[in-house]
């Protein structure tokens, strides 16, 4: 599997899959997840609501995909990281968990290069460095990694990019 690292708007890339942080209702919200929906129109949208319906949304940790609309990736990957309050040792593993449930659900869609932005860094408050950390860690002791040729860390800004530059 080949990590990569580049800053740039996640919207825009020719990937298998994105991976959005999005929340809980699935229903589209600020950040990363605002762009996705806006950008991916409608069909991502609908695809949620019907997920919705059938399951009650998408709890922290948890992932859950969808066409990519009028993106240019084929698919969204949609997980909930966990807001940054509290018990610190369950919301790393809940974080860990957003990376391990994305990248089997690739696997289980025959996904070969997926980007995952900086999940639960904004408005979710995880610290920057400790989720990198996270993201990082738990994206190389993936058990089924031969299984994934590409793993793309998307960074929006500046001070993301340079946590992640200096670990990778």
């Amino acid at each position: 599997m080949i990590l990569e690292l580049l800053k740039a708007d996640i919207t825009e890339l020719n990937v298998d899959a994105i991976v959005n942080a999005a929340n809980t209702s699935l229903l589209g919200g600020g950040g990363v997840d605002g762009a996705i929906h806006r950008k991916g129109g409608k069909a991502i949208l609908e695809e949620c609501v019907q997920i919705r319906n059938k399951q009650g949304g998408c709890k922290t940790g948890e992932a859950v995909i969808t066409t990519a609309g009028n993106l240019p990736s084929k698919y969204v990957i949609h997980t909930v990281g966990p807001v940054w309050n509290g018990d610190k040792e369950e919301k790393s593993k809940l974080l860990a968990d957003c990376y391990k449930n994305s990248l089997n659900l690739a696997i289980q869609n025959g996904i070969k290069s997926i980007a995952f932005p900086n999940i639960s860094t904004g408005i979710y408050h995880f610290p920057k460095d400790k989720a990198a950390e996270i993201a990082v860690n738990t994206i190389k002791d993936f058990d089924k990694s031969e299984k994934i040729e590409k793993v793309i860390f998307v960074c929006f800004d500046d001070e993301n990019y340079k946590i992640y530059k200096k670990l990778l």
